[in-house]
This record gives structure tokens, C-alpha cells and sequence, in this order.
């Protein structure tokens, strides 16, 4: 039985045409080696499991080889690997050093690989700066590290720096197809996609989860397989949470999440990949985006025609309602509850509920509409029934009867302010046909019919009137003319003398006023400056535009209020910007000193006496 080897040792690159999805540093790698442009310190640096140790070791063998050297020959004795998570003190560096002192006896170029060199100590690395800056002709050194960050400048300085990407999934399943392929795997599309997407970006890890599902499910691979050996989520998942969200089915969805928590996942997972899907929904939408969408062909044909069941807005809503779910997910003490609360979010995004009334009422109207329809009972005595019928067929057959349909009609209204129910009284004159064919008219009795028509206490205009009658609309004809006739008479306003000392008392009182009522601005630019009296016209001066503009603004109230306060209504406001006021600073300790000296010079003698400071 032979040894199982990994696929990532089985299939680890040789040649630089081997490694995956880093074509630019390999080409530049080859183009120097090729020129002759090889610097002697590089940095490699990069994620996880794509490729920075497998170049280390190619360049190595490829810049020791000539015509004369077998393909098979690995010079060993030239490469040196350290690994500088467990040789990271300054002693190891000095054993480095003087080993680099002495040339290769086989090949040109002594190649040292120093991997995770961001583990080394600040002393090792102090130590290596002479060297690296400096190093033997035939000494090159290769440093990797997936932290750039913490390796310190004067290391970075010296170094070739190749930044290593992240192997996209289209590049990581085309790698798995050749493999799979290799292997004699039968493998869907769909499941080596998986597989990519789980590496997030390293091969090496891809290749352990290839294994891994391999083992799991022989030489076959399905979707199905992939999915459940890896416990994710398959799109299939994600399409039908779309349908129930977009078909507003709120109950089937809380049922298929109940599901999916008893399969084992968890519900943040859950939520991650639902906006994702609602972010690759959105990317089918545009053309210029679809690009972005990293699935094969057919499960791509599944996003686009999903897509268009879905408006932009209703995507841009669901993954905003989504990520605030992911967010607060870990801090939430109710995780289930939360997830399913944003799906409910989601599937009523598009739901409309019961029609609402789109009219601003908090009350209906129709709750203040009066019934109209009027029970009335007619006396049948003297068989008017008989009459009247009798006046109808003899109108139709001789023309001759002439049936008055109301002869007086008298309504008492409602006081919609007592609250009186309103009674309706009806007097109808039918027609009687004598023996002799003369029609006269019989008159029936009437009744009063009260109706309650739960109309609620509301206080109207005593001149507003009702225009659903004749009545009503000449009425309220009449009101109108009433109105236009009616003019005022400014001629009798009153306008008695008044001093500014009344005047200055009217507007501190209405200042006042305006404190009391909170408009604490207003009452600031009023006190602002001692109003004047000219005749009939209030003079003030401000030193500039905005108050004069605040002020107009609330001179109404004011002179309203004046008027009637000192009964002249001839007052008016004139306002004035004189931007040349000089402005009132507060008094500095030695100002306030000197004013006060000035009014007492004795206050030299006190401060002199106790040695007083300012």
C-alpha cells in the first residue's frame, strides 16, 4: 500500500506556469530572472495558502539552473528554509550570518527562504540589517509573511516587496476541474464552485476540502454531497427564502428557518448569506455588474431570472434590513428571535395590507352625514289609498287630474349646538275623484316624525348656513351682501394724545409679555434699544439688518397692542440700521479698577496699604 500524499503536496507547483491566479509576480519573477534583474533581498507577502513559499522555492531552483543541470535535480544543498516562527532570536541570526559567508559548492546562488519572518525579535532584526543591505554576491535572501505590517521599516526598505492576492473562486475551481480530472473524479460544476467559495481565497485550503469531500463521498461529487459534508447553506436555500419574502409568506418562512436551525446552522450564518444573496441579486440586475457574480453558469441563469421577480428598491431595503440583523445578532440575547423578526421585516417590505383610507381624517365623514330618508305614515281613514289611486289612473287615461306632489313641506332643523333632534313635518295634499270625476284635494294627516340623527355637540358660525336647499343657498346670498356692504370706518377709530413715557410703560409691558410666553428672542431685540417718539411714530436704531428684519417681522402683535393700550391707532413703527453703533465690550479687571479709582482715589491708598492685586 502505497502512502496517501495531500493534494496540496501531490499538486504543489514546480514551475511558475503552475501557480494559480499570481500571474503578474510570476511573470515579473521570470522576466528578471531572465534579465539578469534579480534583486538580492525579497519580500513575499500575502494570505494564507496562495503560493508565496511555493515561488520562494521555484525562483530558487530556477535561478541555479543552467543547460547542464538535470531536471530533477532539487539542489538541496543550496536552498536553506527557516522557519522563523521557532528561529527568532538573535543567536539563530548570527548562525544565518556565518553561513552566508560561505559560497555554494554546487549551482550559482546559495538561496535563503526565511518564512513567517514577521515572527522574528526586535534584536534578530536589528541583526539582520547589516547583512540583508549588504549580502554576499552569491547570497540571495527570500523573507515571506502573510503581516506585512509588523515587520519593521528598515526591513521593509531593503527588501523587494511582491504583494501575493487572494485567489479568486473562478481561478480556484478551474484549478480543481484539472485536478478532479486528474484524479479520475466525477465532479458537478456547482460542487467544486462550493469548494472555492469555502477556501476564501487559498488553494491550499481548497485542495484540503477537496480531500476532505472526496473521501467523504468516493468519486463522485454532487452539490448535495458538498453541502451537507461542509454544513453550508446551498443556493437552493436562499432562492426558496426569496420566494416565500417576495410572496409576503410569513408563516412558511418562520417554518423553513426552524429547519434550516435544525440542521445545524447557526442563524448568524444564516443571515450573512441571505444578504449576500440579496447583494448577488442585485448584482444580476445591472449588465455592467454581472461580472461581479461569482457562480456558475446555471445557478447564474437561477439569479437572473429570480432578479427580475424583484424591484432595486425592494433589494436595497432587504440588505439594509438584513445587515442591521447581522450587526446586532452577537449582541443580542434573543439570537432566534431576532433573525426571525427580519423576516418578517423582509416579507412585509412589499406588503401592502388592508387598503387604507387615504383621506386625513381621524373621524369619518360620513359619521356627521344626516339621514335623509324620512318614514312617513299616512292616515289611511276615508280611504285616501283608494283615491289616490283613483286620481292616478284617471291623470293617465283622461289628463285631466293634476297630482301636487308637496304642497307645503315644513322642516325644523337641527341645533347642531343644543343638540335638539330634528323633526320633519309633512303635510301631503292627495287628490280625491269625486262621483261626479272632480278632483279636489283631500288633505292627510300629518305626523311628525322625529329622528335622532346622533350628530355630536359641534359649535358652527351663527352665519354659516347649510347649501343643500334653496332655501339655504338664498340665505346664505344675503349674508354675503351683507358682509360687502359692511365697511369699516376708519375715520371713527380713536387717536388720543399720549406722551413717550406711556409709551415706554406700553412696550416694557408687552415685553414682559413676551418673556412670560417663552419668546425670549423677540423680546431681546425689543429691549435692545430704548424706543423714541416722533408724533405718532415709534423710532428705533439697530445696528444692523437682522434685527431690523426680526422685528418687522413680529411688529403686528405689537402694534396691535399698542394701539389698544394707549387708544391711538395713527401709531407706527419706523426702524433704522446704523451699523456705526459702537459695539459694548464687558470691562477688564484694570478697567473696572480705573472707573471705580476715578469715583474714589482713596481706593489707590487702600490697595496700597494691604498690597491688594488685581
Amino acid at each position: 500500500m502505497e502512502p496517501y500524499i495531500v493534494s496540496a503536496r501531490k499538486y504543489r507547483p514546480a514551475v511558475f506556469k503552475d501557480v494559480v491566479g499570481q500571474q503578474a509576480i510570476t511573470n515579473t519573477l521570470e522576466n528578471a530572472i531572465a534579465n539578469n534583474h534579480l534583486a538580492q533581498a525579497l519580500l513575499f507577502c500575502g494570505p494564507r495558502g496562495v503560493g508565496k513559499t511555493s515561488c520562494a522555492r521555484i525562483l530558487a531552483k530556477q535561478i541555479n539552473t543552467d543547460e547542464h543541470t538535470s531536471p530533477d535535480e532539487d539542489f538541496a544543498f543550496n536552498v536553506f528554509e527557516l522557519d522563523a516562527a521557532s528561529n527568532n532570536s538573535v543567536d539563530d541570526i548570527r548562525s544565518l550570518i556565518d553561513q552566508v559567508r560561505i559560497p555554494p559548492q554546487v549551482g550559482t546562488y546559495k538561496v535563503y527562504i526565511i518564512d513567517e519572518v514577521h515572527m522574528l525579535s526586535s534584536s534578530a532584526f536589528n541583526a539582520f540589517l547589516k547583512t540583508l543591505e549588504e549580502p554576499p554576491k552569491h547570497a540571495i535572501f527570500i523573507l515571506a509573511t502573510t503581516e506585512k505590517h509588523k515587520i519593521i521599516p528598515t526591513i521593509l526598505s531593503r527588501c523587494q516587496i511582491f504583494d501575493f492576492k487572494r485567489i479568486t473562486v473562478t481561478d480556484a475551481r478551474k484549478h480543481l476541474v484539472q485536478i478532479a480530472a486528474e484524479e479520475g473524479i466525477e465532479a458537478d460544476e456547482e460542487a467544486l464552485h462550493i469548494i472555492a467559495q469555502k477556501a476564501d481565497g487559498a488553494m491550499r485550503d481548497a485542495l484540503s476540502i477537496f480531500d476532505r469531500v472526496v473521501s467523504f463521498s468516493g468519486k463522485k461529487l454532487t452539490r448535495k454531497a458538498v453541502t451537507e459534508n461542509l454544513n453550508v447553506l446551498d443556493y437552493d436555500t436562499y432562492f426558496l427564502f426569496t420566494d416565500l419574502i417576495v410572496q409576503n409568506d410569513i408563516p412558511q418562512a418562520l417554518v423553513q428557518f426552524n429547519e434550516v436551525l435544525s440542521r445545524g446552522f447557526d442563524g448568524h450564518h444564516f443571515i450573512a448569506g441571505l444578504a449576500s444573496h440579496f447583494r448577488d441579486l442585485m448584482v444580476c440586475k445591472n449588465p455592467p455588474t454581472i461580472h461581479l457574480l461569482e457562480v456558475g453558469d446555471s445557478t447564474k441563469k437561477k439569479y437572473y431570472e429570480q432578479s427580475q421577480k424583484v424591484e432595486m428598491v425592494f433589494l436595497i431595503e432587504a440588505i439594509e434590513i438584513a445587515n442591521t440583523c447581522d450587526l446586532a445578532y452577537r449582541t443580542s440575547r434573543n439570537q432566534r428571535l431576532l433573525v426571525e423578526l427580519c423576516l418578517m421585516q423582509l416579507a412585509s417590505i412589499t406588503f401592502d395590507g388592508e387598503k387604507k383610507n387615504g383621506e386625513p381624517f381621524l373621524i369619518p365623514p360620513s359619521y356627521y352625514k344626516v339621514d335623509t330618508s324620512i318614514n312617513t305614515t299616512v292616515n289611511k281613514n276615508n280611504g285616501g289609498n283608494t283615491a289616490f289611486a283613483k286620481a292616478q289612473q284617471t291623470s293617465k287615461t283622461e289628463g285631466k287630474v293634476e297630482v301636487e306632489k308637496i304642497e307645503q313641506t315644513t322642516v325644523t332643523e337641527t341645533n347642531l349646538e343644543t343638540e335638539t333632534p330634528r323633526t320633519e313635518q309633512i303635510t301631503v295634499s292627495n287628490p280625491v275623484v269625486n262621483p261626479e270625476g272632480e278632483t279636489s284635494k283631500a288633505p292627510l294627516q300629518s305626523q311628525q316624525t322625529p329622528v335622532s340623527t346622533g350628530v355630536p355637540n359641534i359649535s358652527l358660525h351663527k352665519d354659516r348656513v347649510s347649501g343643500l336647499s334653496l332655501k339655504g343657498l338664498q340665505k346664505k346670498k344675503e349674508l354675503q351682501e351683507k358682509k360687502a356692504s359692511q365697511k369699516i370706518d376708519v375715520a371713527n377709530l380713536p387717536s388720543e394724545p399720549f406722551t413717550e413715557i406711556a409709551m415706554q410703560a406700553a412696550w416694557t409691558e408687552y415685553v414682559a409679555k413676551l418673556i412670560k410666553k417663552g419668546e425670549k428672542i423677540i423680546a431681546s431685540n425689543l429691549e435692545a434699544d430704548k424706543p423714541s417718539l416722533s408724533g405718532t411714530s415709534i423710532q428705533l436704531e439697530y445696528p444692523n439688518e437682522t434685527m431690523k428684519i426680526e422685528v418687522e417681522r413680529a411688529q403686528g402683535p405689537l402694534l396691535e397692542f399698542l394701539k389698544r393700550k394707549l387708544n391711538n391707532y395713527d401709531i407706527t413703527l419706523d426702524i433704522t440700521v446704523n451699523e456705526e453703533v459702537q459695539r459694548k465690550y464687558a470691562y477688564t479687571p484694570q478697567e473696572k479698577y480705573e472707573k471705580l479709582l476715578e469715583q474714589n482715589p482713596a481706593l489707590n491708598i487702600l490697595r496700597k496699604t494691604f498690597d491688594l492685586d488685581l
